[in-house]
């Protein structure tokens, strides 16, 4: 915050900033002598300055953290189960339509025999600078999206994607004693990555229909069973329906 204070104090102090401006640090420095002499070179700017500064805060400045390959995004797959099927577990499969790898590029986007080039924009970050201001903005590179990396010969089967859409089948184990608002998380099954990178995630959210029959609250299952009269005010034996018939 030293640095903050500093950039404060030359951005409001018309004398201050011009030094800064001519000598850089060492114009506004106390232990410096003032500046104003040789030996300090020019190019130095005031902007570069700010964005030092905020960016070394915010994590945005010069040489950014790498935006890389994104990973894959989760998915959530809602599953209906009948009540015997939630108490008492059950194995299902599911189809869910997703982004998976591309099998013939090895999730690269570039065809057999060629590879994805350093993007000369960006030199292989994803990110390029943008100044608005006294700010130094870093933002996903428009010539490569944010990839860092440029295609020339794409694959044909994912059109350079590194990805196509399709249908995966998968099987989902239900463990026994599940309840509607459970989820069940199935690692790596989500969409594919951008070039090769992690999949994300499949959430399989369970929903138990409503039974005929019975009530759940929690592990317990209640049931309205109709008896006569007689047998209310004297007592008796009556059937109660199960799960199990």
């Amino acid at each position: 915050f030293k640095e903050v204070k500093e950039a404060y104090e030359v951005l409001t102090d018309a004398n201050l900033r011009a030094r800064y401006d001519q000598y850089g640090h060492a114009g506004v420095d106390p232990s410096q002598g003032g500046g104003g002499h040789g030996g300090f070179g020019g190019g130095a700017d005031f902007a570069d300055m700010f964005g030092d500064v905020f960016g070394d805060i915010f994590g945005g400045g010069r040489g950014g953290a790498r935006r890389g390959p994104a990973r894959g995004s989760d998915l959530r797959y809602t599953m209906e189960l009948t009540l015997e099927e939630a108490v008492r577990g059950v194995s299902k499969e599911i189809k869910v339509p997703t982004l998976v790898h591309c099998e013939v590029c090895n999730g690269s986007g570039a065809h057999t025999g060629s590879s994805a080039q350093t993007c000369p924009t960006c030199h292989g970050s994803g990110q390029v600078q943008m100044r608005q201001g006294f700010f130094a903005v870093q933002q996903a590179c428009p010539h490569c999206h944010g990839r860092g990396k440029i295609i020339k010969d794409p694959c044909r089967k994912c059109h350079g994607e590194g990805r196509y859409q399709r249908t995966k089948t998968l099987s989902v184990k239900i463990p026994a004693g599940v309840d509607t608002g459970d989820r069940i998380r199935l690692s790596g099954e989500g969409e594919a990555g951008e070039a090769g990178a992690p999949a994300g995630d499949l959430y399989v959210q369970v929903h138990v229909k409503e039974h005929e029959i019975f009530v759940r609250d929690g592990n317990n299952l209640y049931c309205e069973v109709p008896i006569s009269f007689t047998a209310a005010a004297l007592g008796g034996e009556i059937e109660v329906p199960t799960l199990d018939g």
